[in-house]
């Protein structure tokens, strides 16, 4: 049999350059699919933050107010399981399509209590996609949200006095919205539930404010661009997440910022190297100061 008449196989060198095309191949499409799939997580995230903003819209038109971020006898929030500790997202429930497990909880006994138990570990949508974690504890008792209320336009306790548009007790109606509804954030992304609260409690697991040093830090929030493998930042985290009156701001898994509902029901991705003081501005519904470019 003639031997130029057999078919001729790969050589070890052609094998291995055909598998280092496909592997400089793959590496070239391996972002432009990752990016694209962030990109469609975002977009879920927006659509998510976006109906939540309507649905306290929805309340805001029944009841003429907002509903309170927090519901407790008494201030400022500690971030603990104790009082009653309502979040302002058992009130947007019914506006969700949740009616009947807003009519499952028993408000009088409190976010903490064990008859509320079951309802804490219903999986609600608030959850943003690009946020590997869905319960705010170990044990998965707990579910937690991503999406958080605007308490304040600075660090400071959940109280009384809070200039945002959710916080102890309140009751803003768009009226008080004096900045102007487009101008003010009403909801935003948190990444981190340190204590394990969940989303039916109104403390630092579903309020967060605008403040400079926690918007930014990632140790707090899981957010922005800030290093975490700094020592002193990691001690100064560790020391403010021991205080219970701590709140902290806001922060996402998506690159470069977080998305953000604004009281006009518009949601707007707000860039990680927004201005400090626009952020502050933009976390008081009447500062009296008007950010023109954000």
């Amino acid at each position: 049999m003639d031997r130029n008449a057999l078919r001729r196989g790969f050589t070890l060198v052609e094998l291995l350059v055909v598998i280092a095309i496909i592997g400089i191949l793959i590496s070239l499409l391996l972002p432009a699919v990752q990016a694209a799939r962030e990109a469609a997580r975002r977009t879920t995230c927006v659509n998510n933050i976006t109906q939540i903003g309507l649905s306290l819209h929805s309340y805001e038109f029944n009841w003429e107010s907002l509903p309170a971020g927090s519901i407790n006898p008494d201030g400022p929030i500690r971030s603990e399981p104790q009082g009653i500790q309502l979040s302002w997202i058992v009130a947007a429930l019914p506006y969700l399509e949740e009616r009947a497990l807003e009519q499952h909880i028993d408000k009088e006994a409190g976010a903490y209590a064990l008859v509320n138990a079951e309802a804490r570990r219903a999986s609600i949508n608030f959850q943003c996609a690009s946020s590997p974690q869905e319960f705010s504890n170990e044990a998965d008792t707990t579910f937690r949200s991503s999406y958080v209320g605007c308490h304040h336009d600075r660090e400071a306790p959940i109280a009384e006095d809070n200039n945002g548009l959710l916080f102890l007790n309140s009751h803003v109606r768009y009226s008080d919205i004096f900045d102007g509804s487009s101008h003010t954030i009403l909801l935003g992304e948190a990444n981190t539930d340190p204590e394990g609260l969940g989303w039916m409690s109104g403390s630092r697991a579903t309020l967060r404010n605008t403040s400079t040093f926690a918007g930014l830090d990632p140790i707090l929030n899981g957010g922005f661009s800030a290093d975490p493998k700094r020592a002193e930042a990691q001690h100064a985290a560790e020391k403010l997440l021991a205080d219970p009156l701590f709140v902290g701001g806001f922060g996402s898994h998506h690159p470069g910022g977080a998305n953000f509902n604004f009281a006009d029901g518009s949601t707007r991705f707000l860039n990680e190297d927004l201005d400090p003081q626009v952020r502050q501005q933009l976390g008081s519904r009447s500062d009296g100061e008007i950010p023109l470019r954000y």
